[in-house]
């Protein structure tokens, strides 16, 4: 039986409403299955163009260009069947069609110049403004490195804005990157400022533009404008869509040219999946190129230093630069190939010659003198309380402002608190840490232990956000310390060893973390973890019973840290094991979000070790948690690998039920 218009659109619509990925992806697939054997012809350019948007942005654009050219003939046949919105995606896609073609060598230059032509062409005949395709010329000649290049950008933002302009959020961005390519970095610089004090958003920004505008920072000697605009890019980075391989690229090149190898090298090894692949080969050798910059620069002074790979064979900073450069190397080779053109080999060449800005970025959010007074006192034998310094020029804010620091002019720890939690809430973690430290200096001074450790561990958490895992790490210590000294309750000492798991795994020290997690078990266990209430205290059952229901959240919150711990040391029988009994746990308690989060946890780890039944159980479970509490992203991304693991299997009708029930 045939759906109507009304039933078809409203399951493609759900399409829409998944996140990006393979479970979106394999959802629209299926749509445009259905309208080719169901109809109705009405909702076929909905469909269609929901399939192209879904590979575009689920990092398979290379096979967008199928649905697209479907999408047209069917605008060609039949216009009519073209509501205001298709028509619109329909020209949209074309702006898609052309960069994404461009990035992949294989697709010839003559297809890309008539694909360019016909959409010209084709918005010339519907009446549509010409900005698009003057930006879409411009791309093509950048990519080639044509001699008209310039002439195409001035072209290009010489012509009035429409309705298929880029979005204004990206605008800025395509254009200070190119300004920055052409040497105009002044030009470039005042471009992004400008356009960054007005906070735009939208699927890459402000993220790419802050990735590219810390490097011109860097490269006009603006070291604390540069590392604010680091810290400020790499928290924009989690909320992008795509692989971001750019931006991350130029973290990492920012990162080693800064002086901080160490920092550099973690973000290749959580990246590293970029290094063999990416949305395209050009975002993957765009990758490649600030890499090869990173690695430059580190190879120079510590090409021994140790690289942890599973994707690429290489154990050292020497041999990863090694390879980096072959595989670099050879895309640029079928890039130039295509072009007719040795732009993209040149651009290769000079991304190995880079070398360390002249002196190191200081990135602390700790300052290291806070820490090292700390570890001085400790050695005398004096009591080692929380040192205040000044923040240093770095520590600047996300807006580029200096860092404000506590002073003696803060009248008592409440009100230097209140003012740090404003910080924080206006996005402003940098400036926040030292009234942090400040506040447990000062609660530490009164014999305030507890007190202290709790401001101190809002101190780390800044430094954590903001990458400074050196500085989180000492802190949270420190905090769980003072948290222990003063008697403070073990739920909230257990919260903040938690949190520090992550900066401790970061830094290696994965195995103390683990340690310190068993340690808050025990402590929970005991007669402290759930302390005695006088049955003559009115409301006693209600408050044990309460108590109980939190130390059994917590251990089960514990145990799910310790199932992350153990997967980080490679210890993934394990690893499984603690995720399944938290999830139990979670669910037993009534918390089906956690319990849905931990069984995602097993079902990964069961599902790279082969144990393809339990990882499918696993999953399972996650995908039906997920869906009661109505979390439609999770749901959607658990369902993608519960999908993928159901084919790799040979269970097609599973996979294809499980598709089928994210839009039924």
């Amino acid at each position: 039986m045939s759906r109507t218009l009304e039933s078809a659109n409203r399951e493609i619509s759900r399409v829409r409403d998944l996140p990006y990925g393979l479970a979106r992806t394999q959802a629209a697939e299926r749509q445009v299955r259905l309208v080719d054997a169901e109809g109705p012809d009405d909702a076929r350019a909905y469909a269609l163009s929901t399939l192209v948007e879904a590979y575009v942005w689920g990092g398979e654009v290379d096979k967008a260009y199928v649905p697209f050219t479907r999408l047209v003939r069917w605008w060609d046949e039949r216009p009519d069947l073209f509501d205001e919105q298709d028509r619109h995606t329909l020209f949209w896609s074309f702006k898609w069609m052309v960069a994404n073609l461009t990035e992949f060598p294989t697709v010839p230059a003559a297809q890309i110049d008539r694909t360019l032509a016909d959409m010209e062409h084709r918005f010339a005949v519907a009446g549509n403004g010409m900005n698009a395709v003057a930006l879409q010329r411009f791309v093509w000649s950048r990519s080639r490195g044509a001699q008209d290049t310039a002439a195409a950008y001035e072209a290009w933002v010489a012509t009035p804005r429409d309705d298929f302009s880029q979005c204004e959020a990206c605008e800025p961005g395509d254009r200070a990157s190119y300004l920055f390519e052409a040497g105009r970095t002044d030009e470039g610089v005042r471009l992004l400022e400008r356009t960054l004090t007005e906070n735009p958003t939208c699927a890459t920004e402000p993220a790419d533009m802050l990735s590219h505008l810390q490097l011109a920072y860097l490269e006009q000697g603006r070291l604390a404008d540069a590392a604010a605009t680091h810290r400020r890019g790499l928290a924009h980075l989690a909320d992008s869509h795509g692989d971001m391989a750019g931006a991350r690229g130029r973290h990492v090149e920012l990162l080693a040219r800064g002086g901080h190898g160490d920092r550099a090298v973690r973000m290749i090894e959580a990246d590293q999946r970029l290094l063999t692949g990416g949305d395209s080969p050009d975002s993957r050798l765009t990758y490649l190129v600030h890499v090869g910059a990173a690695l430059a620069v580190l190879r120079a002074t510590e090409p021994g230093r140790p690289v942890r790979l599973t994707t690429v064979p290489a154990t050292t900073v020497a041999e990863l630069a090694d390879w980096a450069r072959a595989e670099a190397d050879a895309l640029a080779a079928a890039f130039d190939r295509r072009n007719g053109t040795a732009h993209v080999s040149a651009t290769v060449a000079r991304a190995w010659g880079t070398t360390a800005a002249p002196e190191p970025l200081d990135l602390a959010v700790i300052p290291a003198q806070v820490r090292q007074a700390d570890q001085g006192a400790s050695s005398d034998g004096a009591a080692a309380g929380v040192v205040v310094a000044e923040a240093p020029c770095g520590a600047a804010g996300p807006d580029g402002g200096a860092t404000r620091t506590a002073g003696a002019d803060v009248p008592d720890v409440a009100e230097v608190l209140a003012r740090a939690s404003r910080l924080v809430d206006d996005g402003d973690p940098a400036a926040a840490a030292p009234l942090y430290l400040e506040a447990a200096r000062r609660a530490e001074d009164a014999g305030l232990l507890a007190d202290a450790g709790a401001a101190l561990a809002e101190a780390a958490r800044c430094a954590q956000v903001l990458d400074d895992h050196e500085g989180a790490s000492w802190a949270y210590s420190r905090a769980t310390t003072l948290l222990r000294a003063g008697g403070a309750d073990p739920l909230l000492t257990a919260a903040v060893v938690r949190t520090h798991a992550r900066s401790a795994a970061d830094l290696g020290r994965a195995d103390a973390a683990l340690a310190e997690v068993e340690r808050c078990l025990d402590e929970l266990a005991g007669p402290d973890g759930a302390p005695e209430t006088p049955a003559d205290v009115p409301g006693a059952a209600e408050l044990v019973e309460r108590r109980r229901a939190e130390v059994d959240r917590e251990r089960a919150e514990l145990d799910d840290c310790a199932a992350r711990l153990l997967a980080t040391l490679g210890r993934d029988g394990e690893a499984a094991a603690r995720a399944s009994a938290a999830a139990r746990a979670f669910g037993a308690a009534g918390h089906v979000a956690d319990a849905s989060h931990a069984f995602w946890l097993a079902g990964r780890l069961h599902a790279d070790a082969g144990a393809t039944d339990a990882a499918v159980e696993d999953l399972e479970s996650a995908v039906e948690g997920f869906g009661l509490v109505r979390d439609r992203d999770h749901r959607a991304q658990v369902a993608a690998l519960l999908i993928d693991v159901l084919r790799r299997a040979g269970r097609e009708r599973e996979a294809d039920d499980v598709t089928r029930m994210l839009t039924d």
